[in-house]
This record gives C-alpha cells, sequence and structure tokens, in this order.
C-alpha cells in the first residue's frame, strides 16, 4: 500500500475508535496494539486472517504475566476495531470478542479465593499498591487497628482461622473491631466493657439506621473479640436498641421467565454458567471455583467443594449440560496443554493442599472449568497461574439478560438458586432433600421458600371472583 493509502487506513482507524468511546488521548495505545498484531503476522494479508488467527494471538498475549487486564481488553478491542469496522471479514460478527474481553478480569490479592493465602497480617506495604486494594478508608481502619494493638490483632486471626470460619467472616470482623475502637477511642483495650458494645451496638442502629443483619454480625465479632481474644467468659449486654428485621421473601421466577432469561444469553460460557446456577441450585462462588476433577459425568453429578460452612455436597448434573460441559472442558484441556507447552500450567491450590500435593498445581484435574484468558502472578512469590475467572463477569451478564428478557424483578445470580429450590418443592420434592441440595445447615434456611409457594392465588379464591357477572 501506499503511504496515503496507509495513512488514510490509520486515520479510519482512529475514527472509529473513537466511536467506540475511546476517548481521544488513549486512541494511541489502541493503534499500537492493532500494529503490533499486524506485525505479528507479516505473511498474511489482513482478508486472510481467521478466528483462529486472533485466538492464537491472544492466548499467547494471555500467557504474559506483565500484561495487565486492562492492557489485555484494549488488545481485544483494538482488534474487534480493526477487524469488525475496517476489514470486515465474514466471520467477525460470530467472534466471541466480549468472551475474551469479560474472561480476563485477574482476582485481586483480597478475592475470597486467595485472600487467605495471599493477604497475611502484616502492616500493608505502602510501596506497593497491590498490597493494598479496596477502599481506602476501610484500609486506613485496619492499619490504625493493626499499629495500635499489633498482638491482640494477631491473636484475632488466630482464633477466628483455628475455628475455620471463612475468609469473608474474617475481613469482616477486623473491620467491625476496628470501627467499634475508632468511636470508643480506646488506647487500651482492657477497657473495654459492656457498656461499650451496647453503645455502639445502639449507635449503628439509631445513628446509622443500618439492617437487622449488620448489627447481628457487628454484634458477633464483637462478642468473638470480648471473649476469645481478650479473654473474658462472661458478657451481659443487658437491653438495647435492636434494628427491626424485616421479613423478605426471595426473589423467584417462574419456569417460563427462567427460559426466556436464559433464551437471551448469547454469551455461551455465561449462559454455560447460569444453567449450572438453576439446573444445580448453586451459590456463584460455587460455580466460578468449579475444578476439572469435580464434574462426575458417569454418576451424573457435580461435588461442590468447601461450599459455605466449610462443607461438600453433591448436587445433579443437568442431562442437558453434558454435552456444552464436555466441550468447556476440552477448551479448558488445549488451554492447559499449551500453558505446559510455555512452562506454566500452575493453578491456584490453597497452602494446606499445594504443600501435601506439591505436584497437583499442573495436573488437569486441579484445573479451573471456567479459567480466566490471562495468567496472573501470586503477589507473594510471582509464582505465574492461571485463575478462575472473576464472577463479577456472570453478574453483570444476568442482568443484561434479565433487562433484555424484560423480566420486572430483581434478578441477580442467587435467583437463580431461588428458583431451583422452589421449582424443586413445587414438583413433589420434600423440604429435607431440598436442604441437602441447597448445602443449608438448617431446614428452617430451607423453609423460607415453603412460603413462596404459599400463593394466595392458589390456595384461596379471591372474592372479586366470587361476584356475579354482570
Amino acid at each position: 500500500m501506499s503511504d496515503i493509502t496507509i495513512s488514510r487506513f490509520w486515520d479510519t482507524f482512529i475514527n472509529k475508535s473513537i466511536r467506540y468511546g475511546i476517548k481521544p488521548e488513549s486512541v494511541r495505545w489502541y493503534v499500537r496494539h492493532a500494529e503490533q498484531y499486524i506485525q505479528a503476522h507479516p505473511e498474511l494479508k489482513l482478508a486472510q486472517h481467521k478466528a483462529l488467527t486472533i485466538e492464537t494471538y491472544l492466548k499467547s498475549k494471555g500467557r504474559k504475566s506483565s500484561l495487565k487486564d486492562w492492557q489485555f481488553r484494549q488488545i481485544v478491542t483494538a482488534l474487534q476495531i480493526l477487524f469488525v469496522e475496517l476489514v470486515k471479514t465474514s466471520w467477525v460478527n460470530s467472534f466471541n470478542w466480549q468472551y475474551w474481553k469479560d474472561s480476563v478480569r485477574e482476582l485481586p490479592p483480597t478475592h475470597a479465593t486467595v485472600a487467605r493465602d495471599y493477604v497475611t497480617t502484616a502492616l500493608p506495604d505502602k510501596s506497593n499498591p497491590q498490597a493494598t486494594p479496596g477502599n481506602k478508608s476501610e484500609d486506613s481502619l485496619l492499619t490504625q487497628f493493626q499499629t495500635a494493638f499489633p498482638k491482640e490483632h494477631q491473636r484475632l486471626i488466630a482464633e477466628i482461622r483455628i475455628r475455620y470460619y471463612s475468609i469473608r467472616t474474617e475481613q469482616a470482623y477486623q473491620l467491625w473491631i476496628a470501627r467499634f475502637i475508632r468511636f470508643s477511642q480506646f488506647n487500651d483495650l482492657l477497657d473495654i466493657n459492656a457498656d461499650n458494645i451496647t453503645q455502639y451496638l445502639e449507635y449503628l442502629v439509631i445513628k446509622r439506621g443500618v439492617a437487622s443483619s449488620t448489627q447481628t454480625q457487628a454484634l458477633s465479632a464483637l462478642v468473638f473479640f470480648y471473649r476469645h481474644v481478650l479473654g473474658h467468659e462472661s458478657l451481659e449486654l443487658g437491653k438495647f436498641a435492636f434494628s427491626k428485621k424485616p421479613r423478605r421473601l426471595p426473589v423467584v421466577l417462574s419456569r417460563d421467565e427462567v427460559k426466556r432469561l436464559l433464551a437471551v444469553m448469547n454469551h455461551a460460557t455465561a449462559l454455560l454458567m447460569a444453567n449450572l446456577l438453576y439446573g444445580c441450585g448453586m451459590r456463584l462462588m460455587e460455580c466460578v471455583r468449579l475444578r476439572i476433577q469435580d464434574i462426575d459425568f458417569d454418576y451424573h453429578q457435580i461435588l461442590i467443594r468447601n461450599a459455605k460452612g466449610g462443607k461438600d455436597r453433591v448436587v445433579p448434573l443437568p442431562q442437558r449440560l453434558v454435552t456444552t460441559l464436555h466441550a468447556q472442558i476440552e477448551t479448558t484441556r488445549e488451554t492447559h496443554r499449551e500453558d505446559l507447552a510455555h512452562g506454566l500450567g500452575d493453578v491456584y491450590l490453597p497452602d494446606a493442599l499445594a504443600r501435601k500435593y506439591p505436584t497437583a498445581a499442573k495436573e488437569f484435574k486441579w484445573q479451573y472449568v471456567f479459567p480466566s484468558s490471562k495468567v496472573s502472578a501470586d503477589p507473594r512469590s510471582n509464582a505465574v497461574r492461571r485463575h478462575h475467572i472473576h464472577e463479577n463477569n456472570l453478574q453483570k451478564h444476568v442482568k443484561e439478560a434479565a433487562n433484555k428478557a424484560d423480566l420486572n424483578k430483581k434478578v441477580n445470580c442467587h435467583t437463580l438458586r431461588h428458583s431451583f429450590a422452589t421449582h424443586l418443592l413445587e414438583s413433589g420434592y420434600d423440604i429435607r432433600t431440598v436442604q441437602e441440595l441447597l448445602g443449608h445447615a438448617d431446614v428452617s434456611t430451607t423453609m423460607i421458600y415453603t412460603h413462596v409457594l404459599n400463593k394466595p392465588g392458589i390456595t384461596v379464591t379471591s372474592p372479586l371472583d366470587t361476584l356475579p357477572p354482570g
């Protein structure tokens, strides 16, 4: 091509990029990504490129741990503009551009999957911004707590972990105790008494207007700290203002609404995961954390490991998902083979498992069923691993699908779990069976779905319908 033709080509690319919502000052990076792609394929004209050419290129980029997830998304968008807007070959509209953008998001060190191993109890390293992710005000609170009372903070972590509480509980307890200390302005934690705790709990309700569950969580954290860290056996709080707990019924979709929701999901991976949420009653994180060995095709079941409460359970594998799941696993297998060929292939394992099975991290059976498109580096050891995709991607697709399907309900991923339980009860399954499938420790938790089934329209005839016609 002549210089004038090349210049016009890139002028068009720049104009199309701006129409994609890219800021003018950032367009040069997208131009650079497109140029690098073209330079990587000197033997091919752009019209000769296929979907496999782009997939191979993106996979090679995804194996670079130094490349940030936002940089990877820039590359995907640059190639999308290049081929959809300029080259316009036949396959570009069926290429899953959104998948490559969505599945690349990295798990931060505070993510529930890795936080217990990645985040230590040491003070945040101010020289490393990745060491202190999250809300800045919360980070500041925790830093004050750790600095002022290091022994008590370490003891709190130890007491939580010997009881195998979840990382989310650990994070929440630390924050509640840090907030309480700031509110009470303690210089010595031995000064804490029941009156201080009562005063703070009432402040949360009267001044902050917190929900009942929030106040209960704060109470649990403070009682735990008072008893297990400070060593006080008894705690008589007396009377204090409780936040009222409203009776909330779960949002449930009808079978027709579930069908409409799934029908408009055009993202193949998100559709498969949404089917698993509804078809198996999984929680969101249980789905994204599935590993290859958890899928048992012979017995038509899926093993949910280390679920809420640290328990395992078995759920049925829907027959209509067998073929799709096989295809997903084969895609993951191919990615893993390529990773191994490039000296990679590790997957995250909790420290205890990693020590017990030192070679397991490279075995295929331990790989995530839904892996990220990009590898990332362990913030402690710099070991390069491929994590599971970030759960926010599925949340986004479910909400978008609910809008497309014109569902006038507050729909999220957990709604599919609620719908699973309700539809089983509607089909005549007993409450204990549903309790086991959901993994509820107490049947009273499962009983909430029986209230959903107590529909006045079914058991009671409205007096309006009994009026004489005319």
